[in-house]
């Protein structure tokens, strides 16, 4: 296991001012699509929280002007020396029930929120894995895209709710502020001015570090995805064998750590100064308000106001306060949101190539597979994988593809699936450029094992039923399929037979050998009964010589009418083939069967010698 040290990475420099308000306004396009996206996941649950949001808003101004009546219906019935405080129970009991209003509605939009939050959550991960599924095999192997996903995945999956409840935070918010406002111009427009003013400040700060920490947030997401691998390699089965016996545990730990330092000394570095600049722009805010509160008792003190009047302006400009603050730091939320969100939408615009072909069938179906005069060179490489390879399978023959690694054989296989195109020449299915071939008709006729085969966390069954998507759950298929591919005699021996559960991470999961694995990796090529070409990447790598030996020879009779095509290290499998190509940097070398290629005594003939003198 080797593994390179990331350069360290500098932290993005703050924008000016005249780019920060740019940005500031161009962001908020975002904002349409979420709400959009939140009426659609739940229309029902959004017009309900729209409706409690808005209702939550206006009472708390009813609140305050029942509450002056009461002080002021207190106070007049004192001056009369009535001991009749009827109207003072009924504007109590008039305000305890708004109050109980209040409290409904806000338990209705916690419940209400809470519906939504795990609707829309659902949603938007789905639409980043629907996304996923349309990518090509080029995006899977671009560290670019991965930060891109990592990304869309750390957090703008809870961002479109939380735009819509400080978007109707917002709302909420203004309706107070309307209602108080209203209240408060009885008494003074400056002190409307008063209200609005004292929250700008603030705002402006928390805005201006909202921007800040989303750009720490995309600048680092190739290291917080180092995090996640070192995480990985340390406290998962695949991986804790080598991680033991090489002693590796310490080293990544402090990798882990150290990487945890440097992010956690930029995190510390913004809090500070948000903080900072909060508490100081907090205390400009207290101090207007308490300037405002001695205004107002100044007033009731020269008779200017009644008692009910100064206790109701001095409730207005405390909740004032807090919805102003609320307001202005909803749109710096709102802001915010919009940058988390921009990821998302970055990553599900993320242009995909459209299969151009709907073909179901070529021209000349006895013609096989063609390769003719095929280059490819992958994104970002400075030479080719693949340059000008020409040759030709027909149905019933085997080809084998021999070389170092490196050489550009499994590559060959990903031009041949279409993972990948040819980024010179082409290759034809029966008489058929790959291009014009239907994407799942062409993929029906392959049946493929690659070296890295994936092992699902699944049951037996399920794992072989995987060869074959329409046959997924078709018990018989996976009977006849693990017979083909060797693999029936082990799995009978398993405690619940193919539905036995393969793997560590779920209970009672049971691990096999490598061995085994590949014979559950053939079966799953024999799935698709409907393939003509099988393509088998290293099948039997982990196999003992013995079961090599007879997994060939029942491959061999099985596949007499269809096209094989097998990668190899073991000369004495590769033998067998038809014809046999060499390749060397990606370049095809030699080329026949087995005779033809040890009488021309080339490279083929110097690797069959070296092999075979390790036998002896």
């Amino acid at each position: 296991m080797t593994m390179r040290r990331p350069p360290p990475l500098q932290p993005p420099k703050p924008p000016e001012l005249r780019q920060l308000l740019r940005e500031f306004l161009s962001v908020f396009r975002y904002s349409r699509r979420a709400l959009a996206l939140v009426w659609d996941t739940g229309r029902g649950l959004a017009l309900a929280l729209g409706s409690l949001t808005l209702l939550t808003g206006m009472l708390p101004a009813a609140v305050a002007w029942i509450g002056a009546q009461i002080v002021d219906a207190v106070v007049k019935a004192a001056a009369a020396g009535q001991g009749d405080a009827r109207r003072v129970i009924e504007l109590v009991i008039l305000e305890g029930l708004v109050i109980a209003v209040l409290a409904l509605c806000s338990r209705s939009l916690s419940f209400t929120n809470s519906l939504l939050r795990a609707r829309l959550g659902h949603r938007v991960n789905v639409m980043i894995l629907e996304k996923a599924l349309t990518l090509t095999l080029e995006h899977f192997e671009d560290s670019e895209f991965y930060d891109r996903l990592v990304r869309a995945r750390r957090e703008a999956s809870v961002r479109p709710l939380s735009l819509v409840m400080r978007s109707f935070g917002l709302a909420q918010n203004l309706v107070s502020l309307v209602s108080f406002g209203a209240l408060l111009l009885g008494y003074s427009p400056w002190a409307v001015l008063i209200l609005l003013a004292a929250g700008v400040p603030g705002f402006i700060a928390e805005t201006k570090f909202s921007s800040d920490a989303f750009r720490l947030f995309r600048w680092r997401s190739s290291e917080k995805r180092m995090q996640d691998y070192l995480e990985a390699v340390i406290a998962r089965d695949d991986h804790a064998k080598e991680v033991k016996l090489f002693g590796l545990g310490p080293r990544l730990l402090g990798r882990y750590k150290s990487i945890f330092q440097r992010l956690y000394g930029e995190d510390r570095r913004l809090a500070l100064q948000r903080d900072a600049w909060g508490f100081g722009l907090g205390l400009v805010a207290t101090a207007t308000l308490y300037c405002a509160y001695a205004w107002v008792a100044l007033s009731a003190v020269r008779g200017q106001i009644s008692v009910g009047q100064m206790t109701l302006y001095l409730v207005l400009f405390r909740q004032g306060q807090v919805a102003v603050t609320a307001a202005l730091s909803a749109v710096s939320g709102l802001y915010e949101d919009n940058l988390y969100l921009s990821t998302l939408y970055e990553y599900l615009e993320t242009p995909v190539r459209v299969p151009g072909g709907h073909a179901l069938q070529g021209p000349l179906p006895q013609d096989g597979v063609r390769f003719e005069h095929v280059g490819f060179c992958y994104p970002g490489a400075a030479t080719p994988a693949i340059e000008d390879v020409s040759l030709h399978l027909k149905p019933g023959g085997s080809l084998a593809l021999v070389g170092a690694n490196g050489s550009g054989k499994t590559t060959l296989i990903k031009l041949l699936t279409r993972l990948y195109l040819p980024t010179a020449g082409r290759i034809l299915l029966d008489g058929l450029d790959l291009r014009e071939w239907d994407e799942s008709r062409l993929r029906e006729r392959i049946g493929v094992i690659f070296q890295d085969f994936a092992r699902y966390q699944m049951p037996v069954g399920e794992n072989i039923g995987a060869g074959d998507e329409p046959h997924f759950e078709d018990e018989a298929r996976w009977r006849e399929a693990a017979e083909k591919g060797r693999a029936s005699d082990f799995i009978n021996t398993l405690p619940e037979g193919y539905h036995t559960q393969l793997g560590k991470w779920f209970l009672n999961g049971r691990e096999l050998s490598g061995g085994q694995w590949q014979k559950i990796a053939l079966s799953r090529a024999f799935m698709r009964t409907r393939a003509d070409v099988l393509v088998l990447d290293e099948p039997t790598s982990a196999m003992d010589a013995q079961a090599e030996a007879e997994v060939f020879e029942h491959f061999r009779q099985l596949a007499t009418q269809r096209m094989t095509i097998l990668i190899s290290h073991r000369f004495s499998t590769v033998r067998h083939a038809d014809q046999i190509v060499v390749l060397d940097q990606g370049r095809l070398v030699e080329q026949g069967s087995h005779e033809d290629l040890m009488r021309a005594n080339g490279r083929y003939a110097q690797l069959f010698t070296l092999q075979a003198r390790g036998y002896r």
